[in-house]
């Protein structure tokens, strides 16, 4: 299934402060975590990577802080901006995940590292010693619309 995130609700404003990277840059490392069905997302006060909670352990094919997403851009077209990359997937891993944290992982401190978008599965999502993908949607992992 191909997967679509929803925006934090401060991504925006910590975009037009500067607190968040350019995003398509080479040096930016844009990463995606994973999370058990014990997190619960707010999108509305969640900002970094220091209030997500409940990452899927370190080890079984998962490393803490997720993977770094590969290829990443960011277009616009009319009123829409869409930013996308790679798809994602963990080889030879035993992972249970309920949601994917997608953040700017550039800054060195956890409460600088700006939440961007998640992805909420429906339920647990399973790898059993195979691989955990994550097939972004083919419009883009998120898009943003101006109004």
């Amino acid at each position: 299934m191909a997967e679509s995130a929803k925006v934090y609700s401060k991504m925006p404003l910590n975009a037009l402060k500067k607190l968040i990277t350019d995003l398509s840059a080479a040096g930016t490392a844009v990463k995606v975590s994973l999370h058990t069905s014990s997190y619960t997302p707010n999108q509305n006060t969640h900002e970094s990577y220091a209030d997500l909670t409940n990452e899927v352990a370190n080890g079984n094919g998962y490393t803490t802080g997720g993977a770094t997403l590969a290829n990443k851009t960011l277009a616009t077209s009319t009123t829409v901006l869409t930013f996308d990359a790679d798809d994602v997937s963990w080889a030879n891993s035993t992972i249970t995940a309920r949601y994917a944290a997608i953040y700017d992982a550039t800054p060195s401190a956890a409460a600088d590292k700006k939440l961007l978008a998640y992805v909420d599965f429906g339920a647990d999502k399973v790898s059993s010693s195979g691989t955990f993908q994550i097939t972004w949607n083919a419009s883009g992992i998120f898009t943003i619309t101006a109004a």
